[in-house]
């Protein structure tokens, strides 16, 4: 066993441990590295020891690892037009135009008719079954406001129109989105200038 000089002995004491460097490397979980990305560049900038600048870039690539992601998850999901994302968000309209006619010919039998809004609807429900009367296409940006899907009574009450309003926001348009149920045995009117261009 070498006896360690001075030199050597200041050499290690100068160099940063494995502890540092694991915060670091936990930076990279999405999310909730953040903290251990904050802890290693706070910990890299204030030390003076061998390393500590490669410690605080480890700390600030997690972070920025972390930015990047959700940063790409929040344009793909809400500001991005077209693409798969825009598809899914046509299927979960559908789905939900589908779901809340179902819910609209409960309320008729439970009240002897429809309601006259979609807000009377979903105060109808009890709190364990949200509704969802939003349009998920209209979702985009964060300064724009969700709006119901489109809903008016006809034929003096007997009759409904439902729909979400599609891209244009003009209800009755070949870009409408329709619910997926069989309009025979229910109260759902479908305008045909809301069907989709031949």
């Amino acid at each position: 066993m070498g006896k360690e000089t001075m030199s050597e002995l200041q050499q290690n004491h100068d160099k940063f441990g494995v502890l540092p460097f694991i915060f670091g490397g936990l930076s990279f979980i999405p999310l909730c590295g953040v903290p251990f990305g904050l802890i290693a560049v706070v910990w890299g900038l204030l030390s003076n020891k061998r390393g500590s600048k490669i410690l605080a870039m480890i700390g600030a690539l997690g972070i920025a690892t972390t930015v990047a992601l959700y940063g790409g998850l929040y344009y793909f999901g809400f500001i991005q037009r077209g693409g798969i994302y825009d598809s899914l968000r046509v299927r979960l309209a559908e789905s939900n135009l589908t779901n809340l006619v179902q819910a609209i010919e409960f309320y008729k039998l439970q009240n002897s008719e429809y309601p006259s809004t979609l807000d009377v609807l979903s105060n109808s429900q009890p709190q364990e079954q949200p509704l969802f009367v939003m349009d998920p296409t209209t979702m985009v940006g964060p300064d724009q406001k969700p709006r119901q899907f489109y809903y008016e009574l006809t034929n003096n009450g007997s009759n409904y129109y439902l729909l979400g309003v599609g891209a244009d926001g003009i209800p009755f348009t070949s870009d409408d989105l329709l619910p997926k149920n069989d309009p025979k045995n229910t109260g759902l009117v479908i305008n045909p200038g809301s069907k989709p261009a031949p």
